[in-house]
């Protein structure tokens, strides 16, 4: 007998471990479906035996590339060091959830119909897809529309809407945090600045859910949008001296991003006025660099750690999360801007 013929397979780790062969691949794979024990169980029978899996030979009996691909939409021609740094936040979380499933992640920047693209699982490229990035690129969206209707399949964060499987922030509970506390903290005069004619629907429901929380006060938010400009940070420099130009008496302002967020204190500062004293501001996204601005940023700030790991499991449609409408819990990081 060769050793080859006595090398174990996983039908005797399955034997050891007390289940079924399947369950050992899913245990090995890092599958989410198999509980912390069983999978304990299973990796300890492995090692006991000698077992390695092997990985070439899996993926080709699974027709698997172990592969995610992950799409991040960009503005046309814009630098790449001039993303949002929260999409980059986002992939590192994403990256990491796709690692412990000990997959690979293929990362796809696309910006126009030269580099569109959404063809990664059909053509084995890769065994799922994840969407993420601006909504202000019309085009791209609409292409990834036509591909879902055609029948390609992938899940997105803030995207759209309809007809994409989404995932988002729990944007109403954030606008609600951020007015409970602006109240608590004396505020009445408070604005919402945000895009009035952005695709996503976050932004709205961060303005929802400061209104409705504001209004269970007895007070009604300034709403005041966003102006047309090279990105967010300078929508937020013009944004808030239009703002304050047509109501000098606010006395916080609750921001749709953080990236916002940064312009609004460069335009106070600006203007003279003083952050917190004379002007509270909240942003939302929870991004490093609002943490070394002067003073550091409050925000709303989603757990990425469970996004990442919540898009990885509906693009590979683990059975325990659902395709649509899946929301981000979100937190209050409190800083010295409110």
């Amino acid at each position: 007998m060769t050793a080859k013929m006595l090398r174990p397979t996983s039908f005797d780790v399955a034997e050891r471990a007390g289940v079924s062969q399947s369950t050992v691949s899913r245990a090995l794979r890092g599958s989410p479906g198999v509980n912390a024990e069983t999978r304990a169980r299973v990796s300890a029978a492995a090692r006991e035996l000698g077992y390695v899996v092997d990985r070439h030979a899996s993926s080709l009996r699974l027709k698997s590339s172990e592969t995610i691909a992950l799409v991040t939409i960009c503005r046309p021609r814009e630098d790449r060091s001039a993303i949002n740094p929260f999409y980059f936040a986002l992939l590192g979380s994403i990256a990491e959830a796709t690692s412990a499933r000990r997959f690979n992640l293929l990362v796809s920047f696309q910006e126009s119909p030269a580099n569109f693209r959404a063809d990664f699982v059909a053509s084995g490229l890769a065994d799922a897809m994840i969407v993420i990035g601006t909504t202000s690129n019309r085009p791209a969206w609409a292409y990834f529309a036509e591909a879902q209707a055609s029948g390609l399949d992938f899940v997105c964060w803030g995207s759209p809407g309809d007809p994409f499987h989404w995932m988002r922030s729990d944007n109403d509970a954030g606008g609600r945090l951020a007015a409970e506390h602006l109240v608590a903290q004396g505020r009445r005069r408070i604005a919402f600045l945000g895009p009035a004619d952005s695709a996503q629907r976050q932004f709205d429901e961060r303005r929802e859910g400061l209104a409705a929380a504001l209004a269970d006060h007895g007070i009604a938010p300034i709403v005041w949008p966003a102006v047309s400009a090279a990105d967010r940070h300078a929508q937020g420099v013009q944004g808030v001296r239009d703002l304050l130009a047509a109501h000098p008496d606010v006395d916080a302002v609750f921001a749709a991003t953080d990236m916002l967020a940064l312009g609004v204190l460069q335009g106070l500062k600006e203007m003279g006025r003083s952050v917190p004293g004379d002007v509270a501001l909240i942003g939302f996204d929870g991004i490093r660099a609002g943490t070394l601005a002067d003073p550091a940023l409050t925000t709303i700030e989603p757990d990425l750690d469970a996004a990442g790991e919540a898009l990885v499991a509906m693009a590979l449609e683990d059975d325990e999360h659902a395709r649509d409408g899946t929301r981000v819990p979100v937190r209050l990081a409190l800083r010295g801007s409110a």
